[in-house]
């Protein structure tokens, strides 16, 4: 879309802080208002839309994307979105695991990496999740998913939001239940979810050779969207980045 405003300014609201460009109010793609909860993400996503040049890429304003998703969708779908997340849990990334010679190192690296989450889990949960090197789905134990679903049903609609864009990114509701949290940073759940392809990039000597071009666009996408789920709790409550 070619831009069509040339001031963009921020304007407190009844129930918050709405965008304005040239005096009108930015709009979500269902037409409602994009109001904003604290000024801080007001003035944020005001930064998106003001650093655009003559034609708008709504993939470089993640914030305003993640803030329309809460309005648009997480407050009318939620139930819905919740029962999709929730099955996650049998198929959780950091439970699926490389038999120990297949190939040999790449268990261990997982483990390292995967481990602490599963036991910061079952200290949160009170129930310990299995793992597998078995292609065939794992059924959680039913306290698991009873747990994960009080947790998922308490968090308000701003954290439910980062949850149900960090979970199928990272492949893994317990990293996610973590992130909004604020137990893990990006970079960490970023590492986490990208084991696998690191390893296998060291064995080919990926560093020397030069990666796909396109796995190097679809990582850092992928990060960088897992960085702005960061700064939207953070620019709401003061977590962490």
């Amino acid at each position: 879309m070619k831009k069509f405003y040339k001031l963009v300014s921020v304007h407190q609201d009844i129930g918050g802080w709405a965008v304005h460009l040239d005096g009108r109010p930015v709009k979500t793609p269902l037409k409602k208002t994009l109001l904003a909860p604290t000024e801080a993400l007001a003035a944020s996503i005001q930064e998106e839309w003001a650093a655009q040049d003559e034609t708008i890429d709504p993939e470089t304003m993640p914030l305003t994307q993640i803030l329309s998703t809460q309005i648009d969708r997480v407050s009318a779908q939620r139930d819905a979105m919740s029962a999709e997340l929730l099955k996650f849990l049998d198929t959780d990334l950091i439970c699926y695991r490389a038999p120990k010679d297949q190939p040999a190192g790449q268990a261990e690296r997982q483990a390292e990496s995967w481990d602490p989450w599963l036991t910061w889990f079952e200290n949160e949960c009170g129930c310990a999740l299995q793992t597998t090197t078995d292609l065939a789905a794992l059924k959680q134990p039913e306290a698991a998913h009873s747990a994960v679903k009080e947790k998922v049903e308490a968090l308000d609609d701003a954290r439910f939001t980062a949850l149900q864009l960090v979970v199928p990114l990272s492949g893994s509701l317990v990293l996610g239940l973590a992130f909004v949290e604020g137990t893990i940073t990006p970079q960490e759940i970023y590492n986490a979810a990208r084991v696998e392809e690191q390893f296998k990039d060291e064995i080919y000597n990926a560093e020397f050779y030069g990666r796909d071009p396109l796995s190097e666009k679809k990582d850092a996408a992928m990060l960088r969207d897992l960085e702005a789920a960061a700064q939207f709790l953070k620019l709401l409550y003061s977590i962490s980045a």
